[in-house]
């Protein structure tokens, strides 16, 4: 723990030290008084510092106390950061049921993140790169990619656990939804986790899916809870839409939506369609799943919310293993790969153009932008003008895409 001394501010041998309050005392005073000889009380008073210095260990803080009382320079100490608390607790006692959500939904995350590795591992061949990050103000991820896969193309499996602090001007945009936020503080620490997918399959055949669950809160000086919100979806991309498919992905999400609230599923693919939604070519980006942002006490209780997060996360294998498993071998051709490449084209339009979530990550003060990244397909292509001919399959994707349904 780093100390700080405050230093004397000297002015015709008349020295004043402003005191501040502290733990180490609870008054607060300035005091100002005639030194008989400055010379020789600032010679004692650096030998004596230095003395104390030296002093290791528990001894250094011990010092500083006795440095405090015979000076008055009460300067507070440096206090542990949210951060470092959750480490220790981590350390200490580990992630129980009455621990902080913040540290249960990063306990979550991870085990769904290596449950998620695993089993694509089974069904491409290879394994993914394991890269883990820290970040200096607390915090970092692990991420795992696969590319050049059996199955695969490009496949990214990233969680992330950030601790900050929001400026005024963020604050601000917060407080549109939510409106417990204290309006007169200039700073907010704050505290987010998340694990996002994405897959890019090399077969025209099989879809892009993406998943995207996360958890946000700000926090008091002590560490508790000031407000929290959950937010996630998942949704599937296809190049060729075969109806069974979108069929089974979305009832499967519905399966899990229905056990905590009956108004969840019609409500969040709305949203799906609206927010995956390429405004400038009038398409949205695939064919829905579902969408929800800013689920707090408004919404729900906390373990409420919670529980419907975690029954989310959970139902994405079963939502997309049987599809990828049916669509992983079947036969395409160059024209078809050719289609898949312009509609990964339109993907990457939308992460760039529209997302919330990239434009957020790119603009975080040393975010980790290939993390950020992760969500681009390896190859994409843009050609001038092109329309899918009438009539065909590509062109009954397009309608979809111009006109979303429901599937179930």
């Amino acid at each position: 723990m780093a100390l700080r001394f405050r230093p004397l501010q000297c002015s015709n041998l008349i020295c004043t030290t402003t005191r501040n309050r502290s733990f180490l005392n609870l008054r607060n005073y300035a005091t100002n008084y005639q030194k008989p000889d400055s010379d020789i009380y600032r010679e004692e008073r650096r030998k004596f510092r230095n003395s104390l210095i030296v002093v290791m260990g528990g001894g250094l803080f011990i010092g500083s106390l006795i440095y405090s009382i015979l000076t008055g320079d009460t300067t507070k100490l440096d206090e542990p950061t949210i951060a470092e608390r959750d480490a220790l607790a981590k350390r200490e006692s580990g992630v129980t049921e009455s621990s902080p959500m913040r540290l249960r939904m990063e306990e979550f995350i991870k085990e769904q993140q290596s449950e998620i590795v695993r089993e694509l591992e089974k069904i491409d061949g290879k394994s993914f790169r394991t890269d883990k990050w820290v970040r200096e103000t607390g915090g970092g991820g692990i991420s795992c990619v696969l590319q050049d896969g059996n199955v695969f193309e490009k496949a990214g499996v990233n969680i992330s656990v950030v601790y900050g602090t929001l400026p005024r001007k963020a604050i601000d945009q917060m407080r549109v939804n939510h409106k417990a936020i204290d309006p007169n503080v200039t700073s907010l620490d704050f505290f987010a986790s998340g694990l996002s997918l994405v897959l890019h399959p090399i077969n025209p055949m099989a879809p892009t899916v993406h998943l995207n669950y996360r958890y946000f809160e700000t926090s008091n000086p002590d560490g508790t809870s000031n407000t929290w919100w959950f937010g996630g979806g998942t949704d599937l991309t296809p190049s060729y839409l075969f109806d069974e498919d979108a069929v089974h992905f979305h009832k499967t999400i519905k399966d899990a939506c229905d056990k905590h609230d009956k108004d969840y599923f019609p409500r969040f693919k709305k949203w799906c369609d609206i927010y995956f939604n390429n405004k400038h070519r009038g398409e949205t980006r695939g064919v829905g799943g579902i969408f929800f942002d800013d689920l707090d006490e408004h919404e729900k209780d906390q373990e409420n919310t919670f529980a419907f997060v975690k029954s989310c996360l959970k139902s994405f294998l079963p939502s997309y293993v049987p599809i990828i498993e049916k669509r992983k071998n079947m036969p395409y051709t160059e024209k078809e790969k050719e289609w898949q490449q312009i509609r990964r084209g339109r993907y990457v339009e939308f992460n760039l153009v529209h997302d919330r979530g990239t434009a957020f990550g790119l603009n975080t003060p040393s975010a980790r932008v290939e993390s950020i990244l992760m969500s681009l397909p390896l190859t994409a292509k843009w050609r001038y003008m092109h329309e899918p001919e009438e009539g065909s399959w590509e062109q009954r994707l397009v309608n979809v895409l111009r006109e979303p349904k429901e599937w179930v």
